[in-house]
């Protein structure tokens, strides 16, 4: 059965239901926007939809979340979420009928604007968007080159290129330039809109933190927010525990990796040290973060890397893997707001920890730089870009 939800009442989604704000004379009604993406799960796409939806709503637009398959139980969905299908489709037949109730709640809601996150939201959502309502899409390029399959880049290089997308964004300058080869018609659609984040300050003394999640208190703990796949090569923070006893390492996230990496931690008999605490709902994060004395990031490829800059804003010192991507977005002023290293070489990586942790000067450092984060990555500046873009589109 399938579900759609407002507010906190589920409904049978057989019959699809729209809760409509109320009508107030002489207001124009406000204008409806839906937010599409894959699966619902707290990962960081989802958090930025999440954070934008709110404040759409909140400058008075009606938001409607569809997601087409829901992939966590602990998901913390926002209000007026609807799942094309209770699952991850299995075979072809699945996936037609996924994409057949997700045109029929298009139609339903009948949006001004549809808004589609991640590579299969891009090209799935925008192209059934477009037959089902004819309403502007505006596709929000969230997934690295990386995790795209070439049938699904192909797809979306014809589609941005003949105008099945009306505005694109982008998160970062070094995203644009890996868009620098597509055909001009595609990157006159291309907008560049930084990620806002909410604050995750920490304000929760570590011991109490660490008993919240049933961690030890009192060692050296690491510490990742992160869906465990293999792109985010988590494998090299779980070796830099076999080379130093006394280090624990907790990570905050699921996905297909798990099995893989808890058989790491078996292998090199590192498992008492190795906390797997689950997928945790954003408004936990401040908790989890919290508990940690460094936050590490060996991931081998990002568009943004938003756990990190929550992180780094929220004062804990951030070790994470030389990229582009990461060098440009984890800087303010110029000044580093993380200690890079080269997440190839496990001594490197155990290096860059060993400096944080023994540096006070490198590490008051690197949380001074970062406060600038969240004046550069407003919430209301990335809020205000996605209106402007809207007012053009629809």
């Amino acid at each position: 059965m399938l579900h759609y939800q407002s507010g906190a009442k589920l409904h049978d989604a057989s019959v699809p239901r729209v809760a409509a704000l109320p009508a107030v004379p002489g207001m124009a009604r406000p204008q409806r926007v839906v937010l599409v993406q894959t699966q619902g799960e707290n990962g960081g796409a989802q958090e930025i939809s999440r954070l934008l939806g709110r404040g759409l709503t909140a400058r008075g637009y009606e938001v409607f979340n569809i997601f087409f398959f829901r992939k966590s139980d602990s998901f913390d969905e926002p209000p007026n979420t609807f799942y094309c299908a209770p699952e991850r489709p299995g075979n072809p037949l699945a996936v037609l009928q996924m994409l057949w109730r997700l045109a029929r709640h298009l139609r339903t809601i009948r949006p001004h604007a549809v808004l589609t996150f991640q590579h299969f939201g891009n090209v799935l959502g925008g192209l059934v968007a477009r037959l089902a309502c004819g309403a502007p899409v505006i596709a929000n390029q969230v997934s690295s080159a990386m995790s795209m399959s070439r049938p699904v880049r192909a797809a979306d290089i014809v589609m941005g290129s003949l105008g099945f997308f009306d505005c694109i964004t982008l998160n970062s300058q070094h995203m644009q330039g890996e868009y620098a080869g597509y055909p001009a018609s595609y990157r006159s659609r291309i907008r560049h809109v930084a990620h806002g984040f909410d604050d995750k300050s920490l304000d929760l003394p570590k011991a109490i933190a660490r008993q919240r999640f049933g961690l030890p208190p009192g060692v050296v703990l690491l510490g990742c927010a992160a869906r465990l796949h293999p792109h985010k090569q988590l494998d090299a923070a779980i070796r830099l525990l076999a080379v130093e006893p006394a280090w624990h390492l907790a990570l905050a996230g699921q996905g297909a990796d798990e099995e893989r990496l808890r058989r790491l931690g078996d292998e090199l008999s590192v498992s008492g040290r190795l906390h797997f605490v689950g997928e945790i709902a954003p408004s936990r994060m401040t908790d989890f973060l919290a508990c940690l004395d460094v936050f590490v990031f060996p991931s081998q490829a990002e568009t943004f890397g938003l756990a990190a800059v929550e992180a780094a804003n929220a004062g804990v010192p951030c070790v994470v893997n030389d990229l582009p991507v990461l060098r440009e977005v984890l800087c303010c002023d110029g000044k580093p707001t993380a200690l890079f290293f080269d997440a190839s070489d496990d001594t490197s990586f155990r290096a860059a920890v060993t400096a944080v942790l023994t540096d006070d000067v490198l590490r008051d450092d690197l949380r001074q730089n970062a406060k600038g984060l969240k004046a550069r990555y407003s919430l209301d500046t990335m809020i205000d870009e996605y209106i402007r873009i809207l007012d053009q589109a629809i």
